[in-house]
Parts: C-alpha cells; sequence; structure tokens
C-alpha cells in the first residue's frame, strides 16, 4: 500500500505524503514549512489550502474537506481532524482490502483554534511521534494555560512585556486565542498576523488581536516567532521577558536550553501517553513511526506493538 523513498509515498496512487521536495502530486497534511514544497499539485483541507498558497504562491490545489472521502488513483481518500493546526489532516487510506491511518502532526484533547483529532481504525498505522520518550508526558492543559497566565501576569507586575516565543502559524494563534479569552490583548509580529488574518477569514477569532507596529502598549502581551523576539525585529522594545510555549518545556532546565527567561509546556503534538492512547485506538497490526527517537520503537515492542522505524530502511521498500 505504500513506499519509503527519501518521504512517504502511496504506492497504487503514486501520492506523496507530506514529502519536503517538488512533486507532481502530493498529500499535504498542514502548512508547516517542514511539510511543504511547491507541488505541481497539492491535496489538502480548505484552510491548507489558503495557507499552503500563502506559503508557496499561487498553486494548483485539490481540496479534501474533513470527513468526505474521495476516489484518487484506485484508493479511497478521506482527511480526518488532527488537532495541530488550522486545517491540518490525519490521512485514511483505503484500497478494498486494506487500511492505512497517516496522522501528520497531531495533538488529541482540546485546542482554541485546531478542530479536535478524530482517531479511526485502520490496518496500518504511520504516527508522528515527536515526543516518544516518557519524559515528554505534558501537564494537563488547563495546568499550563495558568501557568502561562502567571507567568504573563508576573512580568507585567515586573513592569515589562511578556514577548511570547511562538510560531507563525499556529502557536502563535493559539497562544494568541488563549491569552485574549482571559483579557489579555495580543499584539502580533508581522509575520504571525500575516497568518492570522487566514484563521480570521476562515472563521476562526483570535479575539484582540493587533499588528505590533511601533512599540508594546501597556496591558498587551507580545507574541512574535522564536527568532523575532528581540528588539531588533521589535522596534521600541525595551524592558521585556521572553516566554517559550512549547512541549520541549517538559525538560529540565528548559528555559536555559530554550534561551529565554520562562517555559510552559503547552504543545500542539501529541505527548507520551497520547502517542500510546492513540496506537491503542487505532489498534492496528502494523505501526510505523517517524519523526520521533528510535527508542520508541523498542519500546512498543515491549509492549507487544508491531512497531518499526518508517525510516529506517530495514524493510523491504515495498509494503504489500
Amino acid at each position: 500500500m505504500f513506499h519509503y523513498d527519501r518521504g512517504l509515498f502511496l504506492t497504487r496512487p503514486g501520492l506523496a505524503v507530506d514529502v519536503r521536495r517538488r512533486q507532481s502530486c502530493a498529500f499535504v497534511s498542514h502548512a508547516h514549512s517542514d511539510h511543504l514544497a511547491p507541488h505541481q499539485l497539492a491535496l489538502c483541507t480548505p484552510p491548507t489550502a489558503r495557507l499552503y498558497r500563502l506559503r508557496m504562491g499561487s498553486r494548483e490545489v485539490v481540496e479534501l474537506p474533513y470527513q468526505q472521502p474521495r476516489q484518487w488513483g484506485g484508493v479511497w481518500l478521506t482527511a480526518l481532524p488532527a488537532g495541530h493546526c488550522l486545517g491540518s489532516a490525519m490521512l485514511y487510506v483505503e484500497d478494498g482490502s486494506e487500511s492505512l491511518l497517516y496522522t501528520g502532526d497531531f495533538k488529541l484533547g482540546c485546542s482554541a483554534t485546531a478542530q479536535a483529532a478524530e482517531l479511526c481504525r485502520a490496518d496500518v498505522l504511520i504516527i508522528e511521534s515527536t515526543y516518544g520518550d516518557p519524559q515528554y508526558r505534558h501537564p494537563p492543559r488547563e495546568a499550563a494555560i495558568s501557568q502561562l497566565l502567571e507567568t504573563v501576569e508576573g512580568i507585567f507586575a515586573r513592569g515589562a512585556t511578556p514577548v511570547i516565543a511562538a510560531y507563525a502559524l499556529g502557536k502563535a494563534q493559539e497562544v494568541s486565542r488563549i491569552l485574549t479569552q482571559h483579557g489579555i490583548p495580543v499584539l502580533q509580529h508581522h509575520d504571525a498576523m500575516t497568518v492570522s488574518r487566514v484563521y480570521f477569514e476562515c472563521g476562526v477569532d483570535l479575539g484582540a488581536v493587533a499588528l505590533y507596529e511601533d512599540g508594546p502598549l501597556p496591558g498587551h502581551a507580545v507574541v512574535a516567532p522564536p527568532a523575532k523576539c528581540r528588539p531588533h525585529a521589535l522596534p521600541g522594545l525595551t524592558r521585556y521577558e521572553t516566554i517559550a510555549v512549547t512541549g520541549w518545556a517538559a525538560r529540565a532546565n528548559a528555559s536555559a536550553r530554550l534561551r529565554v527567561d520562562h517555559a510552559v509546556p503547552l504543545s500542539d503534538h501529541a505527548d507520551f501517553d497520547e502517542l500510546l492512547a492513540a496506537i491503542e485506538r487505532v489498534s492496528a497490526q502494523e505501526v510505523y513511526c517517524t519523526h520521533g527517537p528510535a527508542q520508541f520503537v523498542e519500546l512498543l515492542r515491549a509492549r507487544g506493538v508491531n512497531a518499526h522505524r518508517l525510516e529506517s530502511g530495514r524493510r523491504p521498500p515495498f509494503h504489500r
């Protein structure tokens, strides 16, 4: 049903899946740059189509709305919500004799800006496993949000501006919505605001969000991509403290590792326990892990799961 050649391909339709080099036809799970290429034709959800064109320019796209099966090259394709960012999708594939679920980047549980993930049973599961290490057990979402709000309020109390490092697509909008829901207005760096306009166009209300222009405003938090959280990219910024909002904050000494003043473990990826929960719910006969630690495969095998590393090359290049 699939093979791996410096990226994942569905064999019968010849469809690339999140392959990072130009293809004649590719499924794009979401619009983060590490999943994109300027494909001749892209298949993706309608919101991802908008974001894909924002980042890649004018491109030919076939839209796959959630839960609407489409026949393509001898298989049926269904996009399912992934809970990762606006438009993010898992891909469910059926060929009449076997089924496959590709998760892409995903997260179980609630999100302020993305539709909740919907898993289904499949014969084969290809799962993104970034946090496939037991040290990445994230606190409950409510606890992480409370930590973020307390950190922001503490910075305000010290007469400084909270500057939150968040990727321009996804995390910037999620953090902004959380803050505005709790009465904290947000100024966004231009890169984040460009994406946020697409969110608004797609019906995702981020609340009191405005463009950062000449300097910070009293009582406003600032949200910017990690590389733009300094005065060189935010004119007028003087007294400030930086906050990283990421699943990597679950590690010890995260602030020092991430080179920020504070770190909050709020993630848009499944943590270790969510990965195990997803594998149990899909109940696949075979599980292939990608974008995660190699030891996660060994851990799954010790639990009786028929698990493999997708990129290992230690299996035949074609699967069935």
